[in-house]
């Protein structure tokens, strides 16, 4: 078997420890730097409208139906008006404008199927919508009819774009029998349709305009209409707040499962804050922030809680330390609905008796709480209001490094309980996949490039089996017991944080082959938590062996 290089056991030895120093010296991550003022983008992030409205289109007034949903898809470049200023919310939209609609609020979606090489017949190649039609195809939001025709300047039915955005988020479920419960028309809705709309009424997507009853499946869908629906898809992926209840135009959204409008029935309706959600009733704060109030609340996302430092918020979950955690979130909570137009520079008083500092930022219009950034605000409860940060505010007065640890038990006062499968100082336990590089020798799989599979499986708060096996002409098994260090901030790569958790062990390696071998088995590396499902973890591994073989592994763990 060939190597790259061949090092002496001695170098080897020193190339081990070298590597393992490393993993526990602090690590910087760093990142680009970034202008002030972000550039617009054409997909809308969890950071959308900011606190006041920045675009004017002079045909859709204050009192307009769809205004909550033009004015925040326009401020978030989904959708535009034209140069004379106007918006057209009657106009007809046809099947390519609404393709380009889709493009530019789904443009990372993943493609499911690909256009034949010669596309659509009646879509030229330099036709001005022949990306966003092609976009829209692959991405499983539109189709073409019989003939290979995609019919670009049809005006495109109510029903169509339903079905679209329906089949395009994969959604699924609703009694397609009930359907007459929601529309007076449902008998109008084509039977290849049906199922589609049964899911999208589930799921909060449709919107019916005078009369919320009324489908009007076959009739053309209006830009405002677009709009709509558009937005109420976003809603879905939790990638915009659902419209406030005192609005008007939320009673022409068909609410086929019920949300309720208190602060933590909001919350919970969405996707960006299901970490909240959970925190809150594990801190036995749910029913407070139902009460009237009202109440102001600064609402992390799930990526910013998913940026805290690795086992935290498993920890933060732990009745030792119910009381901390119930601390931070009152320290994100605010008496009386105070809006983002309300908000002043200073000091602003929380429920824990403790105040954040307000910053405003009038020239990029943007407001932020102590180190975090309010990224969509205003979304208005029955008891108060929301304003979404992109960071989790700690108080002064709580350490999370200090945390207690789960509990893991004693045999004897003084020996920890194993407790297979559990987290340890490093993070959670995970399975995954990774690729080896080798350094030195040729007796085994870990001296050449070979697939591996990985694991880390915690037993005690400081102590985790890391099975492992390198597949190659001399398939290698790994088994090493690691001691898994404190983790610590590496830096921030845009707005998330990472930590990296080092770690140090050995253990045996066991050469598969004719004649099986064993032999002594060094390891270090670190373990990056990518949030609460994925690990990245890199190592280098020594095999003492008949000759000694070096190897890096990089790869990618599921946590469990």
């Amino acid at each position: 078997m060939s190597s790259l290089f061949r090092w002496s056991s001695t170098k080897v030895a020193l190339l081990v420890l070298g590597m393992t120093a490393a993993t526990i010296s602090p690590i910087v991550i760093s990142a680009p730097a970034s202008s002030q003022t972000p550039v617009p983008s054409a997909t809308p992030s969890p950071a959308t409208p900011s606190p006041t409205s920045t675009v004017n289109l002079s045909d859709v007034s204050s009192d307009y139906w769809a205004r909550p949903f033009i004015q925040a898809l326009a401020e978030n470049n989904v959708i535009s008006g034209f140069p004379d200023g106007t918006y057209r919310p009657n106009q007809p939209v046809t099947r390519a404008e609404f393709a380009a609609l889709i493009q530019k609020a789904f443009s990372n979606q993943n493609r499911v199927r690909q256009l034949s090489a010669g596309g659509f017949s009646d879509v030229p190649a330099n036709y001005w919508a022949a990306s966003a039609i092609q976009n829209a195809y692959e991405i499983g939001f539109l189709a073409g009819y019989p003939g290979n025709v995609f019919k670009p300047n049809q005006e495109i039915p109510r029903v169509q774009g339903i079905v679209a955005l329906s089949t395009g988020l994969g959604l699924t479920g609703g009694d397609t029998s009930t359907l007459s419960t929601y529309y007076n028309d449902a008998s109008a809705i084509p039977q290849y349709a049906v199922g589609s709309v049964a899911a999208a009424t589930v799921g909060n997507l449709v919107v019916n305009y005078p009369d919320v009853k009324q489908l009007n499946p076959q009739q053309s869908l209006t830009r405002a209409e677009a709009a709509a629906l558009l937005y109420q898809a976003l809603v879905k992926q939790g990638r915009l707040q659902p419209i406030a209840s005192n609005l008007p135009a939320s009673q022409y959204v068909v609410a086929g499962t019920p949300v309720g409008t208190d602060i933590v029935s909001l919350a919970a309706s969405s996707n960006s804050f299901t970490t909240l959600t959970s925190l809150l009733k594990t801190a036995g704060l749910t029913d407070i922030l139902q009460q009237p109030g009202p109440y102001t609340v600064f609402a992390p996302t799930n990526e910013a809680f998913a940026a805290l430092p690795a086992a935290t918020l498993e920890q933060l979950q732990q009745p030792e330390n119910k009381e901390a955690l119930v601390k931070i979130l009152r320290y994100h909570v605010v008496p009386g609905a105070v809006t983002a137009s309300q908000l002043s520079a200073g000091e602003l008083t929380t429920d824990e008796g403790r105040p954040v500092n307000i910053k405003i930022d009038s020239a990029n219009n943007q407001v932020s709480v102590n180190n975090a950034r309010v990224i969509q605000a205003d979304v208005k409860a029955s008891n108060g209001i929301i304003h979404a940060i992109n960071q989790v505010l700690i108080p002064p007065d709580v350490n999370i490094s200090q945390l207690n640890q789960p509990p893991t038990g004693t045999t004897n006062g003084t020996t920890p309980e194993v407790t297979p499968g559990r987290a340890t100082l490093g993070g959670r336990s995970y399975i995954g996949v990774a690729g080896n590089i080798g350094l030195s020798g040729n007796d085994t799989a870990l001296s050449d490039g070979n697939f591996a599979v990985i694991s880390k499986v915690g037993l005690t708060r400081n102590i985790s089996v890391r099975p492992s096996v390198i597949f190659g002409d001399d398939t290698l098994f790994m088994i090493p017991l690691t001691l898994d260090l404190s983790p610590r901030r590496a830096g921030s790569v845009g707005e998330r944080t990472y930590a990296i958790s080092p770690y140090i062990g050995a253990g045996v390696a066991i050469e598969a082959n004719l004649d099986t071998d064993f032999g002594l088995l060094l390891t270090g590396g670190v373990d990056v938590p990518l949030g609460s499902k994925f690990t990245l973890t890199g190592a280098v591994n020594a095999a003492f062996m008949d000759q000694t073989d070096v190897g890096l592994l990089f790869g990618l763990g599921y946590n469990f």
